[in-house]
């Protein structure tokens, strides 16, 4: 395979893989998730949290309207199309989002069809598309960018699932048989994300592997979405129980991904500061054509 993946363009923005880090910012409209479940989970709170996201330096919007933390019970797909159309329709129908990607962070078929006709953009689904038999032949009707995540299980059950013959092998498995199924369906190859899936089905030992060996998944000719952000494994490290206060043990995250060479995307939580860690270690660890 060509290990360089080609350039996306997303509401005329470019994205060139290789020149910079870019950022997708979370926006959970649940009131559950793991960091910040019922902050944003109203309509005007949704808009005015992502207007912020925005001004500090997000290149992405990912909503999600299903908490995916370790535990976390299955909420109804009316449910869960209920928090996220209005929101990406209200975030469409603003001006300030004219121009910004946004992301649908779901493994349902409906749902993200409903947020793609809605304005959404992008279809980030946890499963790798493993949770909804019908959702690679929906993203490839719907000619959208999709981000494949390894996980194993669901939220209540993924943390029992952390056996592996061989970590990196075995994800890198997962990878191309998922890449196989998805291209077959019609997903265009250069507009499928990878994401190793860090916190999901991986104990705190494994996510500190998985960091170091980000580079290995470059084989896949793909651009690889990191996911640290205020992870368990973070608070682990730093004994701290409160995911809000991990925000310098993710900027440390943030940088050993991009130290690899191999990351593209971070998805994070502390928008503003995340952008002043991926600038300097941009600067320092990518090389200048």
């Amino acid at each position: 395979m060509n290990h360089q993946p080609l350039p996306l363009t997303i509401r005329d923005r470019p994205f060139v893989w290789g020149q910079r880090t870019y950022l997708m910012a979370v926006l959970n409209v649940t009131p559950d998730s793991f960091s910040d479940g019922g902050e944003f989970n109203t309509l005007e709170t949704a808009v005015t949290h992502a207007k912020a996201l925005i001004s500090a330096g997000a290149d992405i919007l990912d909503i999600g309207g299903q908490s995916t933390r370790p535990g976390a019970l299955e909420v109804s797909l009316a449910e869960e199309l209920n928090r996220v159309v209005p929101v990406v329709r209200s975030l469409r129908s603003d001006p300030t989002f004219a121009t910004c990607p946004l992301s649908i962070d779901t493994s349902r078929s409906p749902v993200a069809k409903a947020a793609i006709e809605a304005g959404a953009d992008i279809v980030n689904d946890v499963t790798g598309g493993t949770g909804d038999p019908e959702m690679f032949s929906v993203v490839a009707e719907l000619g959208v960018p999709f981000v494949l995540m390894h996980s194993r299980g669901t939220p209540e059950t993924m943390q029992k699932l952390t056996d592996y013959r061989d970590l990196i092998g075995d994800i890198t498995e997962f990878f191309i048989a998922q890449i196989q199924k998805a291209t077959a369906a019609g997903i265009q190859p250069h507009q499928i994300i990878l994401d190793p899936g860090i916190g999901f089905a991986k104990t705190f030992e494994q996510n500190l592997d998985l960091i170091r060996n980000l580079s290995q998944f470059q084989t896949l000719g793909c651009p690889l979405l990191v996911g640290p952000s205020r992870k368990s494994f973070i608070g682990h490290l730093l004994n701290q129980p409160d995911p809000k206060q991990r925000v310098w043990g993710t900027a440390a995250a943030c940088c050993a991904a991009i130290a690899t060479g191999s990351t593209d995307i971070l998805r994070i939580h502390d928008v503003a500061e995340m952008h002043d860690v991926c600038r300097v270690a941009d600067a320092i660890y990518r090389a200048k054509t």
